[in-house]
């Protein structure tokens, strides 16, 4: 069972003090952030792309890179790439590169995106959705299993014969599938035989275990070995001494992000009533003392089959400190106490 983090590098008004904090000032922080996970002992640290004034990491690779030579174990992956609206030779030669300098801890969480900022800023229409997104998947593939490339298709120019440079430590070098919860992602996954990320940010878990099943039944229909096929969520959490106390630093930010992209999306006013549902024990919000976290990944593992577990901190725009304090419970207390359960509920399987 792997424990990691992901973040999107906001950059929203304190909700305190209304400072919004500087794009530099939080990539350096974030740095810092997947510094302390890889000292303190965890699996994975995920940097999400976004192309907005309140998200501060435009290029995943850079970030990572910019921690590869200060980490010694973690691993390293974007969270998500938005391969509709990029280059897959570019963003294979950035993950190439990052895999290089953290020598061979890269990996790609590839998906469609959730914000479409990135289409008109590139030049792509939103009509062309899917179809971007299984056409640049292939390409990706085809670079990533074979050093000299011909390939043609709809939206970008065809390549004949070229070798695309440098290439990874890892053969091959980890793509994942990033999925919201639809049929036709984890499906596509599943036949594909690349490992799933699932977005589990509302309503419960466990609604997400036929869906996992449906992955593990396209892959093994398409020969692929299902027990060497990982799962993996990304749900919002925080983790301080005591549970109000974690309930309570999270809330404020959290509110203010998810009504922002309530306004934005049509949803409705979020408030301490859903928070306080969602961070019930069949909830999707991971906030607590480290006891209560654990318990939930453990929930989790058990009941939906999720093998790595990544904690989304902050929502929003929270003190450094606070962030740093929560990633250091998950590693040193949270991630012991599930790893070690689940080694003990997998030996009785």
């Amino acid at each position: 069972m792997e424990i990691g983090v992901s973040t999107f590098v906001e950059t929203t008004p304190d909700v305190v003090t209304g400072k919004v904090i500087s794009h530099a000032q939080r990539l350096r922080e974030v740095v810092d952030e997947i510094v302390l996970a890889d000292q303190v002992g965890l699996d994975i640290f995920g940097v999400g792309e976004h192309h907005r004034k309140d998200y501060a990491a435009s290029s995943p690779a850079v970030v990572l890179a910019a921690a590869a030579s200060r980490t010694k174990r973690i691993r390293l992956t974007s969270a998500v790439t938005v391969l509709s609206s990029a280059d897959p030779v570019r963003v294979f030669q950035d993950f190439a590169t990052l895999d290089a300098l953290s020598n061979g801890r890269a990996e790609i969480m590839a998906g469609r995106g959730s914000f479409i900022e990135s289409f008109p800023l590139f030049g792509y229409d939103l009509d062309d959705y899917n179809e971007l997104f299984e056409e640049k998947l292939e390409l990706l593939l085809k670079l990533r299993d074979s050093e000299i490339v011909s390939w043609r298709g709809g939206h970008r120019p065809a390549i004949h014969q070229l070798g695309v440079y440098p290439r990874p430590v890892q053969n091959p070098l980890p793509v994942w599938i990033g999925s919201g919860g639809t049929r036709g992602s984890v499906v596509r996954a599943g036949m594909l035989g690349l490992p799933l990320v699932l977005a589990i940010i509302g309503g419960s878990p466990l609604h997400f275990a036929p869906l996992v099943q449906l992955y593990k039944r396209a892959a093994a229909q398409a020969g692929h070995d299902v027990s060497k096929l990982p799962v993996a969520s990304h749900s919002h959490g925080f983790i301080a001494e005591d549970t109000e106390t974690a309930a309570d630093k999270f809330f404020p930010s959290t509110q203010q992000a998810m009504n922002v992209l309530g306004r934005e999306r049509g949803w409705g006013h979020y408030d301490r009533n859903s928070f306080d549902a969602a961070r019930s024990f069949e909830g999707a919000l991971y906030v607590g003392d480290p006891e209560t976290v654990a318990q939930k990944i453990i929930h989790l593992r058990k009941n939906v089959g999720i093998t790595r577990f990544m904690l989304h901190v902050p929502v929003g725009t929270m003190p450094h400190d606070d962030v740093m304090k929560a990633i250091e419970l998950l590693g040193k207390e949270v991630a012991p106490r599930v790893r070690e359960e689940v080694s003990k509920w997998e030996a009785q399987q």
